[in-house]
């Protein structure tokens, strides 16, 4: 479990925990807008829904310990390829790159692997520890960083100039490829040399596929995921927002931004003990009421320059709502009774609609961001998440409903 979640995080802290983090160094080095920034990501979750598809069969069929060890590598590769300074064209090849690397050999045997170690009892621990240490993965590794980027900067960080932020920056991207490739070797040699699970499933056939389609609680699953990701890609605006709204440099901005993965190990695990004691999705409707607070807090204005501690609520509010959602909505494949040899195949299908947001919410909020700059700009995407935060709470409500329906009708 350990190295699950060592791999489960480093492969994405390239792709995406680098620009959450320090979104404003990394748009000032690489001289692009938030919009371009969120066309980058918009290119990784196109290939990434075929992916989906693809990859969830695979981890039904193929050895999780070589899948995992050879994305981890090649993400890790792709990470050096970062670290040369890559115009938007080739910026916009190598997400697609990603997009393949981290979901088609990755997401699904990660998950799947995960679910068997949680069993028939322990879905949202299991899940939770995922989320959870993987958020510990990402604040460790996210602090270092900022450390590496402050060394290597000015002690005043607005003198710095162009050429010392680049270098600066280069440093932070090589450390971190360097972390993605240990993990793909650890991977390698750390994870059983075998299957990713000892359910032997249905594999590449399209009865594996048919299968899980044909449940409706499985799509409910999905719109829940939709919510809860989004909620959480906007977790990427807090750097940004702290520079904004809070006046704050780039240091103490990309400080911001990893306080909150600090958050997450906490939430996560926290979450998933509740859940296995309370229910995984009466969990999550909790959740999606703490989304709402966060949305409306910033949304709304209320929470600004004048009052900065009500920002920092807000953020921790929106923390404490999409890293419960990330750790749980996976095990509500538990509630939903999915059997355990279409797993694979069960999360690929669930993934292909779940993971849309990361097609258009990186342009989205990039495009509300650069045409209303400053505090108005993250007010429109918070209240984003007041929509999300609304039709993910109505839907976790109907599935609750399907699920106590059909536990009924099975007990009759």
């Amino acid at each position: 479990m350990a190295v699950l979640i060592l791999a489960g995080e480093a492969i994405f802290i390239l792709p995406f925990v680098l620009a959450r983090v320090f979104r404003p160094t990394l748009l000032e080095v690489f001289e692009i807008t938030n919009f371009e920034l969120g066309m980058y990501f918009s290119a990784y979750g196109i290939v990434a829904m075929v992916s989906y598809l693809l990859g969830g069969p695979l981890a039904d069929r193929f050895k999780a310990s070589r899948l995992i060890s050879f994305a981890l590598a090649a993400t890790a590769a792709g990470g050096l390829y970062l670290s040369t300074i890559p115009n938007p064209a080739q910026m916009r090849l190598l997400y697609c790159f990603w997009g393949m690397t981290t979901i088609l050999l990755f997401w699904a045997a990660l998950l799947k692997a995960t679910r068997e170690w949680g069993g028939n009892h322990s879905q949202g621990l299991a899940f939770g520890l995922l989320d959870g240490g993987r958020g510990m993965v990402s604040a460790l590794i996210s602090s270092i960083s900022v450390l590496i980027l402050a060394w290597f900067l000015p002690t005043d960080v607005f003198d710095a100039t162009p050429e010392q932020r680049t270098e600066a920056f280069q440093k932070v991207i090589v450390f971190v490829s360097g972390f993605v490739f240990l993990v793909s070797i650890l991977a390698l040699f750390a994870l059983p040399n075998s299957s990713s699970t000892q359910r032997k499933g249905n594999g590449l056939t399209i009865a594996g596929l048919k299968e899980v389609v044909l449940k409706p609680l499985l799509w409910l699953q999905a719109i829940i995921i939709v919510c809860g990701y989004s909620g959480y890609k906007v977790t990427d605006d807090f750097s940004l927002l702290a520079s904004d709204i809070l006046g704050y440099n780039e240091v103490d901005a990309a400080k911001v931004g990893t306080l909150s993965l600090w958050l997450r190990p906490i939430i996560a695990i926290s979450a998933g003990f509740m859940a296995d004691r309370v229910s995984t999705s009466k969990m999550i409707l909790v959740s999606f009421s703490f989304l709402f607070l966060g949305g409306i807090l910033i949304g709304t204005g209320i929470a600004g320059p004048s009052l900065a501690w009500l920002v920092f609520v807000a953020i921790i509010s929106t923390c404490l709502a999409v890293f419960s959602l990330r750790g749980l909505y996976f095990a509500l494949m538990g509630e939903a009774k999915i059997p355990w040899h279409v797993t694979g195949s069960a999360i690929g299908m669930a993934s292909i609609l779940g993971y849309t947001p990361d097609v258009y919410m990186g342009p989205l909020m990039g495009y509300l961001l650069d045409s209303s700059p400053g505090p108005v700009g993250h007010q429109h995407v918070f209240l984003l998440l007041v929509g999300f935060s609304v039709v993910g709470f109505i839907a976790t409500s109907v599935f609750r409903n399907f699920a106590q329906r059909a536990l009924t009708d099975n007990e009759i």
